[in-house]
């Protein structure tokens, strides 16, 4: 009775405060502009936000100010000719469900290291999913440039607190909704869904691409039961009786890293959803479980700010035109082409040459179209990492590694150019308790046999009739004669994670790594942190750290997945390097100048939404030094495209000891834009300087840097 008798109290108290804060929600206005190209407009206990979409159309949302009622009164599209507003949802709200488990680290991480981490997986222990609560007190409009976001408190997510934002962009068809959360607790793994939710009145029907690339729909029903859908490019759309609004994950931030892209089924629609009651709804969701061994969920450290983000697209057309127009923001899922560059992917762990020998006939397989539909020229390989004989001293390794060179040859052609490549976990390290030296890539400028075995009384190389040059390689000494004798470019593989957290730190001053064959690292959004605005931090910190150190290294994307397929949600994983190449080489002719390419520092690293077409600072290029004027002052100068409206720009120098950023607010650009920014950064005493750009969803590119000698 007593527990029930809370119960009734505190229900009465809720009631209570929203009866009375429904009269007196407060709605500042003050830090909002017209000039942002969003207008706020407070219509008795209503806000109603407006902005221009295109040329004819605008559109319109209508906030309630008043608790007890669905925060959303109405999203509709006015036209301007006909002079008319279709109301595509009405009454709905912005839904999030958190799923919060404990994060844990490999025994005898450092504790500076806790945060990164990939082996993990808090779905095996205890973990709750908690639905959000808004308690309506405060309604804050505040705008940036051209965007404006409304800030609504107070939110509830288990232990986390913090607000919900809407953020609007002028001549743009997507809006963005994002809960932001706090936590003061330690030690938390998060994942989240989200969603618009309402009492379905006026849908139509659901649609959206299923895995097979084949639009698909399904009539409305109010007893629709909730339901995960495998779909392509992340994205399901609502048709109402007054246009279409599509939802969307942000491309790659919404996807944590994993061994393996298999599509989870990322997008939901029904009721019902983790106990959403009765009311229908359309959003985003994770699968807690989805994965292999290790899925670490993103991280979430006490005290940060954790943006748990949705975008909405709206059309006054049906569904199909709402999903052309969210293809835009990424391309198609397409890197695009950029006069003067090819595309290299690196870092797949596809099996190509041991699932070769298991098939009686040769066959294409799936990931060469895949590769081609996304407009990548190379891919280069990590072969033997789980699979075939690495280690073999024989004719197992001799086989393996010639099926490699074979399929290589002969799934090249005039636009894809498979490289072969290997991860390698011995020689290039240093050997502690219990621990490998840490794994890096090996990359080749043509076929090399060579085996991981050197007993005493066999030579390093040997001339062989059909093989040619077989180097047999026993000792780091060896392997680094091998490197040399061969041209090869060697780099640390996910540095400071994984099975290379030590890397390279702990081997900086080693010969092998002061050697200009060692490249330096690979970039990959790994861990995910949802409250950070780039993506990826660790290589970047890394990129910082090896300049400082006085070498000339640089950092290209990985992806570092296995197996593929078409029913993937690839594109959320990968990245793409850009290098400054006209041609694509042959296979036959070996591909020594991509070797030359990533040595000079001549590539920049996109996740393909934001591209640097060019950069230079004192008309030096990436990887080019320049001598500083007498003025400390040299121009830097860069070329931008990008499709989500642009976040920033940072400006990354350092002078050997420590880091320095300039931040360029860049909430002045809208969608699909390009752009020439010119500056004079001061650069007296520094010793490189690079670049990075970041859009609204977290998409991002980054330059290699540009090193500096004073005159």
């Amino acid at each position: 009775m007593r527990r029930l008798f809370l119960t009734i109290v505190a229900a009465t108290a809720v009631l209570m405060c929203a009866v009375v804060r429904a009269e007196v929600v407060p709605c500042d206005l003050s830090a909002w502009s017209p000039k942002c190209g969003v207008q706020a407009t407070r219509e008795g206990n209503q806000l109603a936000i407006a902005w221009p979409m295109s040329d004819v159309e605008s559109g319109r949302v209508v906030l309630n100010l008043q608790a007890g009622r669905p925060l959303i009164a109405e999203i509709a599209v006015e036209n301007k000719l006909a002079r008319k507003a279709n109301v595509v949802l009405k009454d709905a709200d912005p839904a999030f469900f958190l799923t919060v488990g404990e994060r844990r680290v490999p025994a005898g991480k450092p504790p500076d290291q806790f945060w990164q981490t990939f082996f993990d997986a808090p779905a095996s222990r205890p973990h709750e999913t908690h639905a959000a609560k808004l308690d309506l007190a405060s309604v804050n409009v505040t705008s940036a440039g051209r965007r404006a976001t409304v800030s609504i408190g107070d939110l509830v997510i288990g232990d986390f607190s913090g607000t919900i934002e809407l953020t609007f962009f002028p001549n743009c068809r997507v809006f963005q909704i994002t809960a932001v959360v706090s936590t003061k607790e330690n030690g938390r793994a998060i994942l989240y869904d989200a969603a618009l939710a309402g009492d379905g009145a006026g849908w139509k029907r659901i649609a959206w691409m299923d895995a097979a690339g084949k639009m698909q729909s399904l009539a409305w029903s109010p007893e629709m039961a909730d339901r995960p859908e495998m779909v392509r490019h992340r994205t399901v759309i609502a048709e109402t009786a007054g246009g279409s609004i599509a939802c969307f994950s942000p491309p790659h931030q919404f996807q944590f890293p994993r061994d393996f892209s298999t599509n989870h089924r990322f997008v939901w629609f029904g009721r019902n959803h983790l106990g959403l009651e009765k009311r229908f709804a359309l959003g985003i969701r994770q699968e807690k479980t989805g994965g292999n061994n290790f899925v670490p969920w993103f991280n979430a450290p006490p005290a940060t700010k954790q943006r748990l983000s949705v975008f909405y697209l709206l059309t006054s057309g049906k569904a199909e035109d709402a999903f052309q127009e969210t293809l835009r923001f990424t391309n198609g899922d397409r890197f695009p082409e950029l006069p003067g560059y090819l595309t290299m992917t690196s870092h797949w762990h596809m099996a190509v040459a041991v699932t070769a020998m298991q098939r009686e006939k040769p066959i294409v397989p799936e990931f060469v179209g895949m590769f081609k539909d996304m407009n990548v020229n190379m891919v280069h390989l990590g072969e033997f990492h789980g699979d075939g004989h690495q280690k073999d001293g024989g004719l197992m390794r001799l086989r393996e590694m010639e099926t490699m060179f074979g399929e290589c040859r002969r799934l090249s052609d005039d636009r894809l150019l498979l490289i072969p490549g290997e991860e390698v976990n011995t020689f290039l390290g240093l050997e502690q308790p219990g621990k490998h030296p840490g794994h890096w890539m090996s990359l080749f400028p043509k076929p090399v046999y060579w085996f991981m075995q050197r007993e005493k009384d066999q030579p390093f190389v040997v001339d062989d009739a059909k093989y040619g040059k077989m180097y047999r390689v026993g000792s780091r000494e060896d392997m680094s004669t091998l490197i040399e004798a061969e041209g090869a470019l060697v780099w640390a593989a996910h540095p400071r994670i994984k099975a290379s957290s030590w890397t390279p730190d702990i081997f900086r001053q080693e010969d092998f790594y002061l050697a200009d064959s060692w490249l330096g690292g690979a970039w990959k959004a790994m861990p995910g942190d949802l409250s950070e605005p780039r993506l990826g931090t660790r290589v970047l910190d890394l990129l910082d750290d090896m300049a400082n150190w006085g070498q000339k290294k640089y950092v290209l994307g990985e992806v570092d997945v296995f197996k593929i397929d078409r029913t993937h949600e690839l594109y959320g994983h990968m990245n793409i390097n850009y290098l400054k190449m006209d041609k694509l080489p042959r296979f036959d002719d070996g591909w020594q100048e991509v070797l030359d390419v990533l040595r000079g520092g001549r590539f920049f690293v996109t996740t393909g939404e934001v591209l640097i077409p060019s950069f230079s600072v004192g008309g030096k290029e990436s990887g080019q030094t320049l001598k500083l004027p007498a003025d400390g002052k040299p121009e830097l100068k860069v070329d931008l495209q990008w499709t989500f409206p642009l976040s920033l720009a940072e400006v990354i120098s350092g002078d050997g000891q420590k880091v320095y950023r300039e931040r360029i607010d860049l909430s002045d650009t809208e969608a699909f834009g390009r752009r020439t920014i010119s500056l004079r950064p001061k650069l007296r005493g520094r010793k490189w300087v690079r670049l990075e750009v970041w859009d609204t969803a977290v998409n991002g590119a980054f330059t290699q840097p540009v090193w500096l000698e004073a005159n």
